[in-house]
């Protein structure tokens, strides 16, 4: 990770070059507790955003995000490193916001492990302002009036900037999915991406946003 990508994530470990092989490291030596803490440390504050602009209430997202460290606490022991953790966490918020949607647990949730519940409410405190006010803006409006899964969409590969492939992986719901599916994934998403883009830039430009031409 670089040294401008490393500013983007304000709860990366100082000194950890690259998160995900030390996560590597720490999970192939079944140290999960040290696994889980540095997973919500490099990636916490990022993925509490994303939450908070994809269910357009903080309350909301940080319910949501604590049922995502007890996903991720739960599901350690058995991931086996067939995508990025950063990933997988994108893949864990999506499915707890779904859920969410479907049936909202009790407010203040905690996963009942005051260790991770720290990291949990540290890496909401990180979280970048942009991330907490961007839904005010008339763009990020827009986008918020967009239906779920292009919202993740441009999330994940616009502001988040992960590959397709991993884009893929999340929408498709598993890190394991098979290769195929996920390279044909990646091409319908690719093609989606498009269209959402002219969309809202033609919305804009209807709002004076935006001249035509650009």
């Amino acid at each position: 990770m670089k040294g401008s990508d490393r500013a983007a994530y304000p709860g990366l470990v100082a000194g950890t070059a690259d998160p995900e092989v030390e996560l590597a490291s720490l999970l192939r030596a079944r140290k999960l507790d040290e696994a889980a803490t540095l997973a919500l440390q490099a990636y916490g504050p990022e993925v509490y955003g994303f939450l908070v602009g994809l269910m357009g209430n903080e309350a909301e997202a940080a319910e949501t995000f604590s049922q995502v460290g007890e996903d991720l606490w739960r599901g350690l022991p058995s991931f086996g490193l067939r995508c990025s953790v950063r990933t997988w966490l994108y893949l864990l918020a999506r499915h707890a916001a779904a859920r969410f949607r479907r049936s909202p647990w009790n407010r203040g949730a905690r996963t009942g492990d005051s260790a991770l519940d720290a990291q949990l409410a540290l890496a909401r405190s990180r979280t970048p302002d942009w991330a907490r006010t961007e839904a005010k803006d008339v763009l990020r409006t827009l986008r918020s009036e967009l239906a779920p899964d292009d919202q993740v969409l441009l999330v994940l590969r616009l502001d988040r900037r992960l590959s397709w492939n991993d884009v893929a992986l999340v929408t498709l719901g598993s890190e394991d999915a098979e290769a195929g599916a996920v390279q044909r994934e990646a091409a319908r998403l690719r093609k989606r991406f498009q269209v959402l883009k002219d969309e809202l830039r033609t919305r804009a430009a209807g709002l004076g946003l935006l001249s035509p031409d650009e």
